[in-house]
């Protein structure tokens, strides 16, 4: 990869809180519902792989936004795409044609090796609320009453949180409170290839996975498994409907996850995240066995294939394909796994590091359990920004363009505060 234009910066003393940083936090806890609990500290700028506060002081970014800045902070080429398409027009809804959502649906067709239609979407949760409708819509066309219509999902899955697609989620404590939730959702063990065959029958419109869980842990799904759910799906005339949310767009090594698998040819996949770099955008392709299923008024979204966000995704989707990002995502991924499993060796911090490309997950022995929060933030305090996976697997998705220098100096910053939070005291 092409080193990052700023110099990774050295591992210094961090300066405290400042008053107008303070004020802006204060500010946000005034107003904002309570439903995010973000961390002490007003991100002001970045570059590359790194991000700077508010108060100067700078971090390694190891997650990229939840996956989303796939080509880092500020790209060049991005950056471009922005602008000119600002100086053009910025929205127009769908009721007419513009050039960027129509040449990325194109390119995104292309790309994909099965879709021949694409719905354009501004989130995740948007494209894989899409994919629900879709599916039932499917099962529908075919003569098929309301309780004919059931999709499957998986336990650890996360699909979002409209109120289908938390439904969809087969993990309770999103559940919580949000009662009486949409029927027709059914739950399975993830990988487990006998449950999977004994749940999905006549009633059965759909199977929708994750190719590897993300909030769940950062779990693959197991050799053979998409290729059993495609064989079930086409035996009772259901849809595959596989979540690359999280773990498409050359977040595992391959532009769509599934391709780690030969043979797989899914029926609806869903995308977002790394998509748009950092602009709002998701999207569902759709294969052929459902390409005519949404007809005219079927389904809708006002700022859906929105130009500015479709010009900047169209230089996202062909930068990450290039061979450097390719082999970038395999040897940063290689460098990361070699550094955590380290780590788990020397100090038995971890009991398994798992994954695929830069989709990394550590998890954490029993005598630390729930402790992955606490490990998140004191690497905030050492300079070095990482995520969690529920409270026992730390996650790291750091951006496909990470230099070299970038996660060398990541990984040292995340040794330090480790090393605090090893200690007898901490």
């Amino acid at each position: 990869m092409k080193k990052s234009a700023s110099k990774t910066a050295k591992t210094v003393a961090r300066k405290p809180l400042k008053a107008a940083s303070k004020k802006l936090i204060d500010t946000g806890k005034k107003f904002y519902t309570h439903a995010y609990k973000p961390r002490e500290m007003i991100l002001d700028r970045g570059k590359g792989s790194m991000v700077w506060d508010l108060d100067g002081n700078d971090y390694v970014d190891l997650g990229a936004g939840i996956a989303v800045s796939a080509l880092g902070h500020h790209n060049k080429d991005t950056l471009k795409a922005l602008t000119d398409q600002a100086k053009k027009i910025w929205h127009t809804s769908n009721i007419f044609y513009t050039e960027p959502p129509v040449k990325l649906a194109e390119e995104l067709v292309k790309s994909s090796k099965f879709a021949k239609r694409v719905f354009i979407t501004n989130s995740g949760a948007e494209a894989n609320e899409a994919a629900i409708k879709l599916a039932r819509k499917y099962a529908a066309d075919k003569g098929r009453p309301p309780e004919g219509r059931n999709i499957i999902t998986f336990t650890g899955s996360f699909h979002g949180r409209t109120l289908a697609t938390v439904t969809a989620t087969a993990q309770p404590k999103y559940h919580h409170g949000f009662e009486p939730l949409p029927p027709g959702f059914l739950y399975c063990q993830f990988n487990d290839f006998d449950a999977i065959a004994k749940m999905v029958d006549k009633n059965t419109c759909a199977v929708m996975i994750e190719v590897v869980q993300g909030e769940g842990g950062i779990t693959p799904v197991k050799p053979g498994f998409l290729k059993h759910l495609q064989e079930l799906c086409h035996k009772h005339d259901a849809l595959l409907m596989l979540d690359q949310v999280q773990c498409g767009m050359m977040r595992t090594g391959k532009l769509f996850s599934h391709f780690n698998e030969p043979g797989v040819k899914p029926d609806v996949v869903t995308i977002a995240k790394a998509l748009g770099g950092g602009m709002p955008i998701g999207a569902m392709l759709v294969g052929e066995r459902a390409e005519n299923t949404f007809q005219f008024g079927s389904h809708g979204s006002t700022f859906g294939g929105n130009p500015l966000a479709c010009a900047v995704a169209r230089v996202v989707l062909k930068k990450i394909q290039s061979p450097p990002v390719v082999k970038n995502v395999r040897d940063r991924g290689k460098q990361l796994v070699d550094a955590l499993k380290k780590i788990q060796k020397e100090h038995g911090l971890f009991v398994d590091v798992r994954g695929r490309g830069l989709m990394i997950g550590a998890e954490l022995a029993p005598q630390w359990r729930d402790k992955a929060g606490d490990i998140s933030e004191l690497c905030r305090k050492n300079g070095v920004l990482v995520l969690q996976a529920g409270p026992n697997v730390m996650r790291f998705l750091p951006p496909l363009s990470i230099t070299e220098k970038e996660m060398k100096e990541g990984i040292a910053r995340l040794n330090k505060a480790l090393a605090v939070f090893l200690q007898p005291s901490a």
